[in-house]
């Protein structure tokens, strides 16, 4: 996550969307769920779900972006949201 122009082709915004969550937790499914219905393509982690060195490599990155590293961490373009922020999220996409 260098730089925006680094998007994944077809994205109509040019914005790359990462988002770092939970297997269980109820605001990263939401997440993900208004992302798919808004039909964007984006990128996801469960940190829960891995392991070792792996896990702990993401929970770093994780940091970089949102020192408590709560979650989901959303990441769209240059722009950081911490949460399920619906209204945040959409502004972010240029919806």
């Amino acid at each position: 996550m260098t730089d925006d122009k680094d998007a994944t082709p077809g994205d109509s915004d040019e914005k790359s969307v990462q988002v770092y969550s939970l297997s269980t937790c109820s605001h990263c499914k939401l997440t993900k769920q208004l992302l798919a219905e808004c039909t964007v393509k984006y990128d996801f982690v469960d940190v829960d779900i891995l392991e070792g060195d792996e896990r702990k490599a993401i929970i770093e990155d994780v940091k970089k972006f949102n020192p408590r590293c709560s979650f989901p961490t959303i990441i769209i373009g240059n722009k950081v949201i911490v949460g399920h922020k619906e209204k945040e999220i959409k502004e972010a996409l240029g919806m």
